[in-house]
């Protein structure tokens, strides 16, 4: 049993029936009708079923069974909010700050070389282990709304921001109106456009002023957490098999099964 409505398996089921009938499936051609495949991904989705065990339970072949998880995925991706769509959602709701905090999805996958000889390109040097890093925006609360696409582990966070399509331009049009994006020590080097805390100076201390701030500023920015933790409640996040680059549609698809659980996209 899923601890997930049926609601949102309807509602998935309801896109891929469209996706369906956008590609021009023929009636009967397909060995699961768009329920099952909806259960069958959700299953992968939040209890990271094997797909060799998702077949069998379907009574489809192993190829069929992935093939399935990889349309759903794109479906359930495409359905993911834009930058600017999710800053205007917060604009709308009146949030005079946002988050944003890149987190590491660990992945078994390796042997891709990298720029650095004998390091492989999806190699985190700060988790030891291999790993795609997602950049999260969340609301004042934690809510996650709105993910990056996936970018190698061993890039640093503000690397992984600068190559996000739109993000640092929709963020200096969220700064112009007085708001601010908060973000750890990680975006030191875009300081210009998030609020980051003060960097204790090296042999140096920091002012009981800049301790005042940075407390502040924990205290706000560490409730934005809770939006990673959101997202890798879906246990097919905690560790990807399938390709590195998957891990973007995978985090943008649990984005949009989040957002219909709770009917919250801001």
């Amino acid at each position: 049993m899923l601890p997930i409505p049926s609601a949102t398996a309807r509602f998935v089921a309801d896109l891929l029936a469209g996706h369906r009938l956008q590609v021009g499936t023929r009636s009967g051609r397909r060995a699961l009708d768009t329920w099952d495949q909806a259960v069958l991904f959700l299953r992968w989705l939040h209890d990271a079923t094997r797909i060799a065990q998702l077949a069998v339970d379907n009574h489809i072949g192993r190829s069929t069974a992935y093939r399935y998880v990889h349309e759903t995925l794109a479906v359930l991706a495409d359905q993911a909010p834009a930058v600017h769509s999710a800053l205007t959602a917060a604009s709308m709701a009146g949030y005079t700050h946002i988050n944003l905090d890149g987190t590491v999805i660990r992945t078994d996958r390796c042997s891709i070389a990298g720029p650095t000889r004998r390091v492989d390109l999806w190699w985190s040097g700060k988790h030891k282990a291999h790993g795609g890093n997602i950049q999260v925006m969340t609301a004042p609360d934690g809510w996650p709304i709105w993910v990056s696409p996936v970018r190698p582990g061993r890039e640093h966070d503000t690397t992984c921001a600068r190559a996000a399509d739109g993000l640092l331009q929709a963020v200096q049009t969220w700064n112009t109106a007085g708001r601010h994006v908060l973000a750890d020590l990680g975006y030191e080097a875009l300081d210009d456009q998030f609020v980051i805390p003060a960097k204790k100076p090296t042999g140096g201390q920091l002012t009981i002023n800049e301790r005042a701030r940075n407390a502040l500023h924990h205290a706000l920015r560490g409730i934005g957490e809770r939006g990673n933790a959101l997202l890798k409640n879906f246990k097919a996040l905690r560790r990807v098999s399938l390709s590195p680059s998957s891990i973007g549609p995978i985090v943008a698809a649990a984005l949009v099964i989040l957002h219909h659980i709770h009917d919250r996209t801001t």
